[in-house]
């Protein structure tokens, strides 16, 4: 149920001109399961960022794009003087 709420508010956000700001990290072979997933939780958490896409290449690279909304701030200063 809160699942459908979050994407009805993404969709309405998207509809309205919502632009996203994308990053792609690569992720060595040699980066255990546990440290990547630690690193991609300290992105989300502490960068705002959200997985928008991950893929595991046969050589044990993931390739990992993560998204994030871009938020435009209007002033108010123009409202309140004049």
């Amino acid at each position: 149920m809160a699942d459908g709420t979050v994407r009805e508010r993404r969709s309405e956000w998207d509809s309205n001109g919502g632009q996203w700001e994308y990053r792609m990290l690569r992720i060595p072979p040699t980066t255990s399961g546990g440290d990547a997933r630690r690193m991609l939780t300290d992105e989300a958490e502490y960068g705002r960022w959200e997985l928008a896409r991950l893929r595991l290449y046969a050589g044990g690279e993931r390739r990992v794009w993560l998204r994030r909304k871009i938020i435009r701030v209007r002033s108010t200063l123009a409202d309140t003087v004049g």
